[in-house]
């Protein structure tokens, strides 16, 4: 069985990189000329730990990247949608790629033989694949689905950073589709590349999408949860957000997962499906009360964190303030939606300077400040005749800081979002957010 990808993001380049490595035929396909280039050359399109390895050795063996959607068309049993829906300008998805990727499918698989299973992996709400997906194909093919061509919806539930280990082993797969020969097809796929153990769920369309914007609602909901519970132990004396979470964590129904408390969260996904399902409710008349809430939960905390700094510094014009990690999460380069951008943004239109330090997203953060902030290739310098000092996003480097490391400091202010300090002895003042009164 021949495999097509269209769509070479995050999704699609790592799964085509995992299918490719275990000897799996698997052509790529994106319409970007300097991102095929890129990939063909054997280099990762942004970071992502395993995902350059497994890239080279799935070019070495079995994978073939083009521009060309007709050849995944005519040679491909299945074909794997996995094209972008960024966030538009009014804050709904924009789902202007997947509807151009759908009609030249449609116009290739008009003089096509093939009888493909188009599985859309695209994050997309509820009733896409068969209201819009669907109908545009088939316009384009000229072909009814079910006769020349069979769709399933197949979210997936990728985390940045973890990519290729959640590629390799999915906790679920989740299947939506009405025809039973195409879903056991692509069940049989999916057993004979991750085993006989991995679960699945089937259902229809519709569901297994909105399944997806639930799941990641959820965690947002956990996130802001716990974030709130977060400023209520920073309130008290010598409350311990961690030790709060690890407590509640152990309760079966609640789990521990994703009850870091932080700056709020941030990403290519879990903003903008949950400004997409609050839009989506609205539309179709619910009024989505809890999610709003989530969301507002989550721009509140940055806001409570320059009320900190200004509250310490007493006022921030002028003053000199490094921020410490500026990818959304550690073993990412990824910068979408950050709460680092954020605090910046703010901190800029109160005439802070700013200095900033990120292992790998530094390149990605100078094409929107450029020169209105200043960049340091070290720690060191990062930190020289700096009043403050904000650590954002937990790389492993900056748990390594000690005393000796702020001794270059004008004023010695740490305030650590992720607490990854706490319990050193650092000589500085240090405030963790979550812990006691500070």
């Amino acid at each position: 069985m021949q495999v097509g990808i269209i769509g070479l993001g995050v999704v699609g380049l790592s799964f085509a990189s995992v299918l490719g490595s275990k000897g799996i035929s698997v052509i790529g396909m994106d319409s970007d000329f300097q991102k095929i280039e890129k990939i063909t050359s054997k280099k990762s399109l942004f970071f992502e730990p395993k995902l350059e390895s497994f890239l080279k050795k799935a070019l070495s063996k079995s994978l073939e990247i083009s521009s060309d959607i007709e050849k995944i068309v005519k040679n491909c049993d299945l074909i794997f949608l996995t094209v972008g829906t960024p966030k538009s300008k009014s804050g709904f998805i924009d789902l202007s790629m997947i509807k151009n990727a759908s009609k030249n499918i449609g116009v290739s698989l008009r003089h096509s033989t093939k009888k493909p299973i188009i599985v859309v992996k695209s994050t997309v709400v509820p009733g896409t694949t068969t209201n819009v997906i669907k109908p545009l194909i088939e316009r384009a093919s000229r072909k009814k689905a079910g006769k020349g061509f069979e769709i399933i919806a197949n979210p997936e539930f990728l985390r940045e950073g973890n990519v290729i280990d959640d590629t390799l082993k999915p906790h679920l797969v989740v299947i939506g589709g009405s025809n039973k020969n195409s879903v056991n097809r692509l069940k049989k796929f999916y057993s004979k590349l991750y085993g006989s153990k991995i679960k699945f769920m089937t259902t229809n369309t519709q569901t297994a999408e909105m399944i997806k914007y639930a799941n990641n609602s959820f965690l947002a909901t956990k996130i802001s949860f716990i974030n709130h519970i977060s400023s209520l132990c920073q309130s008290i004396s010598g409350t311990n957000i961690d030790e709060v979470a690890e407590g509640i964590g152990v309760d079966p129904r609640i789990g521990r997962l994703f009850l870091n408390a932080g700056p709020g969260y941030g990403g290519s996904c879990l903003p903008k499906d949950l400004e997409t399902i609050i839009q989506f409710s609205s539309k179709i008349g619910v009024n989505p009360v809890l999610l709003k809430a989530v969301q507002q939960t989550n721009d509140l905390q940055i806001k409570q964190i320059v009320q900190l700094i200004e509250k310490k510094l007493t006022s921030v014009k002028n003053k000199r303030i490094t921020i410490l990690g500026l990818s959304f999460k550690e073993n990412s380069d990824d910068i979408r939606e950050s709460r680092s951008i954020e605090l910046i943004k703010i901190l800029l239109r109160k005439n802070s300077k700013i200095i900033v330090h990120d292992p790998k997203a530094t390149k990605n953060v100078e094409r929107i400040f450029m020169n209105k902030i200043t960049y340091a290739n070290s720690l060191s310098e990062a930190l020289q005749n700096s009043q403050c000092v904000v650590i954002m996003t937990p790389w492993k480097v900056y748990t390594k800081l000690n005393s000796n490391d702020f001794q270059k400091m004008k004023k010695k202010l740490v305030i650590d979002t992720r607490r990854i300090l706490s319990g050193k002895n650092l000589n500085v003042e240090y405030l963790a957010i979550g812990l006691g009164l500070n």
